[in-house]
Parts: structure tokens; sequence; C-alpha cells
């Protein structure tokens, strides 16, 4: 808003004579990145016009009227040929001020009626919020959706479980898969949650009270398609508990993601081999050209601290706002549309990462070394009836031995050491050395085994409506 705008200019402007000052109008101006929300403003607008008709406080013909200019500014703000002016100051602002320009002051002027832009910003952050996330959601469910196919897929390669980053026991590279589209498919429902917790409506608070006019605030909900109404208008206002929640869901998607990411940059290494990425998510270095880098994936894996960052943030501008609106809260859109773009496209690299990627099965198997059975060497003596506590710690004697003996592995231990560490190894101990058998040893819900693998994907995609 320029300096020597009128005041009465102004949505807010009748108390004020003076000039305000040129920094103070950039400062306050949210226009640039809440015009994000032309399609919710003018939906929301077009709605309480009705609400404003039903009380008989515009006529119908007007209400005709508004909903035409309506539209044109809504075809305007789509096709790029909206005209921002000095003195739009938000996307209110510039919506009631076109309006005005289209079919006159004298009608435009009754849309505010008994609306404050405390209830007006609130009622479009939570339908831009809420077209948003189920935007999200369709997006992280085809993520979720690849991983499964590719989990079904190669459900048979094998590969070193790991924990600690040492080399644990044998696992599918499915069961790896079917771990992280775990954590996607939780996010997933805590994203649908959050959907159906924001889906209330402030509109017909006014400012802080409480609408003076009587409007009819579940007609409004029904017509936003909303699931009711926020049932204290200081609340209703003030609350952005939804920004905090869809921030915090945010930074813990971009967790998961990050730690997927650093996964798949270890495999992806020249020491590891699991994986190759396509060259369409790889760069190559200014200086060495033998190099391919995973920097979708390195920047996946950055981006989250840029997510976690608007959210401690905002928490920050949050903490001591008293009650009701206070303009602190202008705060809360450009974090969070920062961090719900880089959750979208994040979502998107992942995808096309996670679906292009190769997997090295022979890489992946020729990594099992047999020190990674020596549980299942426990395991064998407990099938005989031997106490758990004892195995591991005769596990352990065979692991040192083969060690001492200079010998590649466990299993290259003759029958006669075996004997010598314990007299109930049997000749069937060499049965054990076998990482197909080990991985299906264990088919308990959520082992490794193919059975116990396939019964996760299909609980996934029970969960994803499929």
């Amino acid at each position: 808003m320029s300096a020597d705008q009128p005041a009465e200019q102004r949505l807010w402007g009748g108390r004020f004579t003076g000039a305000s000052d040129p920094l103070m109008d950039l400062y306050n101006a949210s226009l640039p990145y809440d015009k994000k929300m032309y399609a919710q403003d003018l939906e929301g607008t077009r709605v309480y016009t009705m609400g404003l008709e039903k009380l008989g406080l515009i006529t119908a013909e007007e209400l005709k009227e508004i909903h035409r200019g309506l539209e044109i500014i809504k075809e305007e703000w789509k096709s790029g040929k909206f005209v921002e002016k000095q003195g739009d100051e938000d996307i209110h602002t510039a919506n009631e001020r076109r309006l005005g320009e289209l079919i006159g002051k004298n009608i435009s002027g009754k849309v505010h009626t008994g609306r404050s832009r405390n209830d007006q910003v609130a009622t479009d952050m939570r339908l831009y919020v809420r077209d948003e996330l189920k935007k999200l959601a369709g997006y992280l469910k085809s993520l979720i959706e690849t991983m499964i196919k590719r989990a079904e897929k190669e459900i048979n390669f094998l590969m070193p479980g790991y924990t600690h980053l040492q080399r644990a026991q044998p696992i599918r590279w499915s069961h790896w898969i079917s771990m992280y589209a775990t954590y996607f498919t939780e996010d997933y429902k805590r994203l649908n949650q959050i959907i159906e917790r924001l889906n209330v409506s402030p509109l017909g608070c006014g400012a802080l009270a409480g609408h003076p006019y009587g409007i009819d605030r579940e007609f409004l909900a029904k017509e936003l398609n909303f699931n009711g109404v926020i049932g204290n208008s200081l609340a209703a206002v003030s609350d952005r508990d939804f920004v905090v929640e869809t921030m915090f869901w945010s930074s813990l998607f971009m967790n998961h993601i990050s730690r997927f990411s650093e996964d798949l940059i270890i495999y992806s290494s020249g020491e590891f081999g699991f994986i190759q990425l396509a060259d369409a998510y790889s760069t190559g270095s200014s200086l060495m050209p033998q190099k391919k880098n995973p920097d979708s994936l390195e920047l996946l894996r950055g981006k989250s601290g840029r997510v976690f960052g608007s959210l401690a943030g905002f928490m920050m501008s949050l903490k001591s706002i008293p009650s009701t609106y206070n303009k602190d809260m202008q705060e809360d859109k450009e974090p969070l549309f920062d961090a719900m773009l880089t959750v979208e496209h994040s979502i998107l690299i992942a995808t096309g990462v996670i679906s292009t990627l190769a997997p090295k099965s022979e890489r992946m198997e020729a990594s099992l070394s047999m020190d990674m059975l020596a549980t299942d060497l426990a395991d064998y003596l407990v099938r005989k009836g031997v106490p758990f506590r004892e195995t591991h710690h005769i596990s352990g004697e065979c692991v040192r031995a083969a060690e001492e003996n200079s010998l590649s592995g466990i299993d290259q231990l003759s029958m006669e050491q075996f004997k010598t560490i314990d007299s109930r190894f049997e000749d069937d101990v060499f049965k054990t050395f076998n990482f197909e058998q080990s991985v299906e040893r264990r088919d308990a819900t959520g082992g490794t085994a193919k059975s116990a693998v396939i019964k996760q994907l299909n609980a996934l995609k029970d969960t994803l409506g499929n």
C-alpha cells in the first residue's frame, strides 16, 4: 500500500488520516505469497454472500452480480491477467478492489458485511491447506504403490540387513522396501487424519466476537464442504494448530525421506554397489569424469532441514501470541507454503528415484557373509533344547574359533571343531549355513520370509484402499 493512498481506500482505513511509512506498507504486505489462495478467497466470498442473501442483507440480483464478478476475477488469476495494484496488501484486498472495479462499489462494498479479514483469512487458509494436503495424499499414495510394486517384483533378492551400519542378518531387498513403505503409509494415515481435523469452518465469526446478523454458519460450512464449524468464535479466528500439525507432519515425513535417502546413498556407493541410480536423478563431477553423484537423494536429505526449520520458526512466532488474532499470525503462510511445496517436490523426486533405480542383486548377495548366520547357529541349538543364552555364548565361540583359525566363515569349521566347542552339535549343523533358509525361517508376522513380506505388502495395499 502506497504512503499517499487515501486512508479510506484501505479495508481498515477509516480510523487513520496520516500516511503510512512506505517500508511499513512493504513489511505489512502479504500479497506476494498469499495470492496462492486466490481461488479459496473467491470461493469463501461466493459462499459468504449466499449467506448474506439468505439474511436479506443483499438482494438476489446483487448476489448474481457479485458471483459474476467473482468468476471474472477467478479467470483473470488463472490466465495470469489479473493486474496487481499499489494498495493490494493481501489477496482479500486485491480481490475486493477488483470486484468493485467490475460491478461497482455500491454492490461490492456489501460483501464484507459482518465479516472480518480475521475469519476470512482463517477460512482461506483451511480451504487452501485442505486442497494441498489432499493433493499431497494422492502423490504419497502413488509413491507407496510404486514401492509395493517394486517389492513384489524383486522379492527374491537377498541382501544384508544392518544394525549400527554393521552387517547383521540376511533379509530380503523387498523387506527393506517394505520398511519405508510402512513408514510412508503411517505418514499417509496421519495426513488424512490432519485433513479431517482441519476441515471445520471459522467463517461467520467476524473479527473475534461472532456475527452481528445471525448468519447461518452451518450453511456456510456445508457449502464449503467443511464437516462442521468451530464452536468458539475466539478460537476460530486465532487457531493455527492445523498449520502447526501440517508443518509437524511435513517434518516427520521429511525425516523418513531423509533416512530413506541416506540408505540409498550408501547402497549406491562403490563400496556397496547394491543399486544404481538412473541418470535422471544423478549428476557428474566438474573435475572427476568417473563420478556419478546421488544428488537427488542428497537434496532430499538436505531439504529435510529446511522443513524442520520452518516448523521451529513458526512455533517461536506462535508461542507467546495473546488471544485472539494478532498480526504475528501472518507469519504462518510463508513457512507453511514453503514446507508443503518442498514436501510435494520431495515425494515426486522420491517416486522417480525408486521407480527408476536398478538393483544389483548379485552385489547384494555377494555381500552376505557366513558370520551373519551366527544367530541361526544359536537357533539350531535352541531347537535341540539348549537355552538361548547358552547357545548365544556357544555361537560366539564358533565365530571366534573361525577367526583364530583364519577360516573364511563359521561354515568352514570341521565337525570335530564343532564337537570340541559343544558336543551337542551334530552333522545336520551344516544345513544351517544357507541364506535363503535363514530368511525363510523368519516367517512370523513382520519378518523377512517371503510369505511374511507378501503379508506386509498386502496389508499396506489394504490401508491404501487398493
